[in-house]
């Protein structure tokens, strides 16, 4: 049976999630404090398939390179270790490149850990998906292109489960910034119509605050 794991993480509160069914998992949105949430894997004995964005933000990736090192990702990887890939959308890829001046502008300061930089995520590890449906491991899913917020950004949902990852194309109440230099508010309201299409009973798991459902969203956009 699948389980679903919050964690709002890092100073901005970046929400990842961990997503377990038999013994294994994929981290959604790693945001912050690698060591934590590999210490979560371990505590609940978790083995970790792969990561994935739903868009470029540092907020909501900055622990992924740390837990790829962790993995053997950024040294020689030992014989029999699978370093988890991260999945995203290419059109994100710019924020990747960017993402240690990134955060140093909006944190103040440079995120270090243990003399490396996590924040840096090894280009051989990370991988391009195509739309629609997915799956690794034990996991199915569909992957759902929502733009707007940022170019590349995606939406996991999981039609058995009735459940949505949103990231910060819609939280509870709110939708997603489009202030942004490379954001489209057009595109941004083409994807939460998309989104808003599903069963009114799918439960929205945002990038930020709490849960929600899209029959509440369908009203709270309406006002």
């Amino acid at each position: 049976m699948m389980r679903i794991h919050t964690y709002p993480l890092g100073e901005l509160q970046a929400t990842c999630y961990l997503i377990e069914n038999e013994g294994k998992g994929i981290l959604i949105d790693p945001a912050d404090e690698g060591s934590f949430l590999l210490e979560e894997l371990q505590r609940k004995n978790i083995e970790l398939e792969a990561l994935f964005l739903t868009h470029g933000h540092f907020d909501h990736c900055m622990a992924a390179g740390e837990i790829q090192l962790a993995f053997g990702g950024v040294v020689e990887t030992p014989h029999g270790v699978s370093v988890p890939s991260l999945y995203m959308n290419k059109k994100d890829q710019f924020l990747i490149d960017r993402l240690e001046s990134t955060a140093e502008h909006f944190l103040g300061y440079k995120p270090i850990f243990l003399g490396y930089k996590p924040i840096i995520i090894p280009p051989k590890l990370i991988k391009y998906f195509d739309f629609g449906e997915f799956q690794i491991s034990n996991l199915k899913f569909q992957i759902l292109s929502s733009p707007g917020h940022t170019p590349g950004g995606v939406c996991y949902y999981f039609p058995e489960e009735k459940i949505i990852f949103t990231g910060d194309t819609l939280f509870a109440g709110a939708i997603g910034r489009t202030d942004l230099s490379y954001s489209n508010k057009k595109d941004l309201w083409r994807s939460l119509k998309s989104i808003l299409a599903l069963p009114e009973e799918t439960t929205i798991y945002p990038g930020h605050g709490e849960e929600s459902y899209i029959s509440d969203e369908k009203v709270n956009l309406k006002k």
